[in-house]
């Protein structure tokens, strides 16, 4: 968590404000964590991509407003319902800066439109119908510009782990708005160590537990086993 609200410091070029504590500031007289999420209009829309298929995206805009500010977009596969949840903890600094934060479900997971592929590979530009999750975020930016008043422009772009991937995705043909990428705990290499293979040893149990998660349903899907020692099951 340390690491990941440096690189949000970073990112979003904050600015600190010293504060006097004196010793007769106890525990007590801590003030409860504010509602942040209450600070900010949420809507939800399902954003059309190139090819007709809809993403479902949450917006959530600030209510109070001195100037026209950046969008913060996240995309992820494992759902967006309760992501204002995020403003008390890892977004807690950027959402007190009031940016216009957007958090979408990917193609073909949750109530985005599609079909879902695992890691999707960059698409055939020879193709013009093509698409991969490149043209997706670039068509989510586009429609943000467009239908999202009061922004300045300008977009900034970060997710962990898959997300994280998904943001590396989004910097292959970016769109001219998107000023500010944080991909952080991305996969690279699925043969080396990220996950499916550990220096090309293939982990039968994560790789199946992970793959039956995402691909058995658009909702995140656990797998039941009917046993509890795993090894004697796959055998």
């Amino acid at each position: 968590m340390r690491l990941f609200r440096t690189a949000l410091a970073g990112f979003a070029l904050a600015i600190t404000v010293p504060v006097a504590i004196t010793p007769a500031q106890t525990a007590a007289q801590t003030p409860a964590a504010p509602d942040r999420a209450a600070s900010f209009d949420k809507s939800e829309v399902m954003i059309p991509m190139r090819d007709g298929i809809k993403l479902h995206t949450m917006v959530f805009v600030p209510k109070a407003m001195n100037a026209n500010v950046p969008f913060i977009l996240t995309r992820t596969p494992y759902g967006i319902a309760g992501a204002e949840r995020a403003f008390t903890t890892s977004y807690a600094e950027l959402a007190d800066e009031g940016y216009i934060f957007v958090f979408q479900d990917i193609r073909g997971r949750f109530t985005s439109e599609g079909q879902f592929v695992m890691l999707r590979n960059p698409r055939d530009k020879r193709d013009p119908k093509a698409i991969d999750e490149s043209t997706d975020t670039y068509d989510t930016i586009d429609w943000l510009l467009r239908n999202i008043p009061h922004n300045n422009g300008r977009v900034g772009m970060l997710g962990v782990s898959y997300p994280g991937w998904l943001t590396v995705m989004a910097m292959l043909d970016p769109h001219p708005a998107m000023k500010a990428a944080s991909p952080q705990a991305s996969p690279a290499s699925m043969f080396l160590g990220d996950d499916f293979h550990h220096n090309g040893a293939f982990r039968l149990a994560y790789g199946f537990e992970y793959v039956a998660l995402m691909e058995n349903g658009k909702e995140n899907t656990p797998f039941v086993f009917d046993k509890h020692d795993g090894y004697s099951w796959f055998l």
